[in-house]
């Protein structure tokens, strides 16, 4: 929190009154009175290698959107930075009830409509977002024999179709519900693959699965699942100090 509070007074931002918002798997600072959130790479610094490239990405993907009209949490500033050894991206504070998500038919909707968009984005994605970090949170772990021979077996039946620009991690807690209307965050775990990521990001948390057309959702259930198994491990490394920070 030091760091950041410095950091903020370089920018020219007044973070006297620093509110932490979230403590997940980045560090979610509100710069109070300022209207503008810092994001602080904390667990993604430690699995990803090329985190100041992700943040770079998901701030040039959200400008994009917004340019286009799309509602998104519009970046602060012109870019992220590094600041003693973090990586810290800026966005404009967006007032919303955090209590409040889409119901299952509109965050279908706006699902559909955010894919159609990014079909035009026209910036470069790694191709294999979820194996990517999966391998890194594999070695992390020592490479446990069957969380590894898990990610072997669905590696190998990775499929093959249509594959667009994702939003990576698009569950309805990345969608921010304003006065104004609902309001889509994070664009992180961007990627280009096939949508049924995406759709299976968003199942866990409906009753039932969004009716959504997208190839092979049990396969990307299962990836999904994987995924998140190995990044709470971390995770909770991290939070013992078994891991390295940032």
């Amino acid at each position: 929190m030091r760091e950041v509070g410095r950091l903020a007074r370089r920018l020219g931002l007044p973070g006297d009154d620093p509110e932490v918002l979230k403590d997940g798997y980045n560090l979610l600072v509100r710069l109070r009175p300022a209207p503008v959130v810092a994001r602080v790479a904390t667990v993604t610094a430690v699995v990803r290698a090329d985190v100041f490239e992700r943040f770079r990405r998901a701030d040039e993907l959200s400008r994009f959107l917004a340019g286009r009209g799309v509602p998104v949490v519009e970046p602060h500033g012109p870019g992220p930075v590094r600041h003693a050894g973090l990586v810290v991206a800026f966005a404009r504070h967006v007032e919303h009830d955090p209590d409040r998500r889409p119901d299952r038919a509109s965050f279908t909707a706006m699902l559909a409509e955010l894919h159609g968009e990014l079909r035009h984005y026209p910036g470069e994605l790694p191709e294999r977002g979820p194996l990517t970090d999966l391998d890194a949170a594999l070695s992390l772990l020592g490479r446990p024999a069957d969380l590894v021979a898990a990610r072997d077996a669905l590696a190998a039946r990775w499929p093959e179709g249509p594959a667009q620009a994702l939003h990576g991690d698009s569950h309805a807690r990345n969608v921010l519900v304003t006065a104004s209307g609902p309001v889509w965050n994070d664009f992180e775990d961007a990627w280009h693959g096939p949508v049924g990521w995406d759709v299976a990001c968003a199942h866990g948390l409906f009753d039932e699965p969004i009716d959504y057309p997208a190839a092979d959702v049990p396969f990307w259930l299962e990836l999904r699942a994987l995924y998140g198994v190995c990044w709470t491990r971390v995770r909770d490394l991290y939070r013992t100090r078994t891991l390295p920070r940032p």
